[in-house]
């Protein structure tokens, strides 16, 4: 499977600030990547490079093949942005944002109806901007993003501040974006979201990537306690696989009397929860830098 996206060595300063210090990664074409990072992190300025917005400091960026700083309308045309500013026209209506963008990107006036249809806003086609709730305007946002069937797609933070029904909607329309083969480059500090939808992600702290791999790989690799916790219905907890000291009965060994036990307690219908110790992706972002992805 060829790269849409490659990154090599990139470094982005401001002034004397250094916001990139040598970013280098891949994202495989059809798949959805998600980069995560606190705000300040470096993904918006990331995002910005690849898409031809920013000039490296240091370093390369080559989209679909091209150079970002050498990208031509034609290149453009095959991707799709949504930025953490929508940039929407407020006083217009939804159809005639899109409209706009049509008209910019060559886009055949018959893919706004179907755009809005995709995302739920076929009924406020002909409503201001200014009076649509925030997850509309994601939503409209995300239209405008996909409406010239882009091959690459980049997300900049597309669910920030939305409320969970809002945040499902744009979850499966970036999934169906993916199913028809468009590589989708996601940013976010929303260790769920990416855990849901990434098939790799990389982690982001103060420029530089400190992590890279499967979300579910990373958190085994960061599974330092090994465990497997059991409740029981009278109240207990069980652990296996080594020693713990807060209080709950422990075995130790994951041998074939711990397997043994196992099996017992959930013939018996003894069992009411059952868990792996790996951690999520937000502890192991705390674990590598002392802070959250918040």
């Amino acid at each position: 499977m060829e790269n849409s996206i490659e990154l090599t060595d990139v470094v982005q300063q401001f002034g004397q600030k250094e916001a990139l210090k040598g970013v280098t990664l891949q994202v495989k074409s059809g798949e959805i990547f998600g980069l995560l990072g606190p705000s300040g992190a470096g993904k918006t300025t990331i995002i910005k490079i690849m898409t031809g917005q920013l000039h490296p400091t240091k370093g390369q960026a080559v989209i679909s093949g091209m150079p970002s700083d050498k990208m031509t309308g034609k290149t453009y045309r095959r991707i799709g942005m949504m930025m953490d500013v929508p940039g929407l026209y407020e006083r217009l209506s939804c159809y005639d944002n899109l409209k706009l963008f049509a008209r910019l990107y060559a886009v055949p006036e018959k893919r706004i109806r179907e755009a809005l249809e995709k995302v739920g806003l076929s009924e406020a086609a002909k409503r201001p901007v200014e009076k649509l709730s925030r997850g509309m305007k994601g939503r409209l946002a995300l239209a405008r993003a996909v409406m010239n069937e882009p091959q690459i797609l980049f997300l900049d933070e597309p669910t920030s501040g939305l409320d969970p029904v809002a945040t499902r909607r744009i979850h499966e329309l970036i999934l169906e974006e993916q199913a028809k083969g468009t590589t989708v480059f996601l940013t976010t500090h929303n260790m769920a979201e990416a855990e849901k939808l990434c098939r790799h992600i990389a982690l982001l702290h103060d420029g530089k990537i400190i992590e890279y791999g499967e979300p579910k790989e990373i958190c085994r690799r960061y599974n330092h306690q090994r465990q497997i916790l059991i409740r029981l219905y009278d109240g207990r907890t069980m652990a296996f696989g080594c020693d713990r000291k807060d209080g709950c009965e422990r075995k130790t060994g994951c041998d074939k009397e711990t397997a043994e036990t196992i099996r017992q307690y959930l013939e018996s219908g003894m069992v009411e929860t059952i868990h792996s110790t790996e951690p999520n992706l937000e502890t192991v972002f705390m674990e590598l830098t002392g802070r959250t992805l918040v």
